[in-house]
């Protein structure tokens, strides 16, 4: 694949320039979107709330699938990562109401924790933007 055909978007995260990822790559028919979490700037939306944290990662990410045209119907996998095994209904509860019309595979896992004690959440999407 030449690099003509791979398109990277950043989000602004400090994370981004410190780790030196993207917040999404398209290749091909596929679009990934990188580990996201609640944060918009310096700000965490959701402060102990894994719902409200659920809610505002996944509208993050889909934030980065807009930049290539793309939106909530075009997703195919969903990952959450939770810090907490209580908060697996909430953040289910999150995910149902937004891609309960999409259906996508999903896999959740709890995880140790995140860089940034305070998260609860983070969430990646994979995305197909073929015919």
């Amino acid at each position: 694949m030449t690099s003509e055909a791979v398109r990277r978007v950043q989000s602004g995260s400090p994370w981004e320039e410190s780790f030196g990822f993207a917040r999404a790559v398209a290749a091909g028919d596929r679009v990934s979107v990188a580990g996201t979490t609640s944060f918009k700037g310096t700000v965490l939306y959701g402060e102990g709330d894994p719902y409200e944290q659920a809610k505002v990662a996944f509208g993050n990410a889909i934030e980065a699938l807009k930049e290539f045209g793309l939106g909530i119907e075009s997703v195919i996998r969903t990952r959450m990562y939770l810090s907490h095994v209580r908060d697996v209904d909430e953040a289910g509860r999150a995910h149902k109401e937004l891609f309960d019309s999409v259906r996508p595979c999903s896999t959740l896992l709890v995880v140790e924790g995140f860089v940034d004690p305070r998260i609860l959440v983070e969430v990646e999407l994979e995305a197909f933007r073929g015919a």
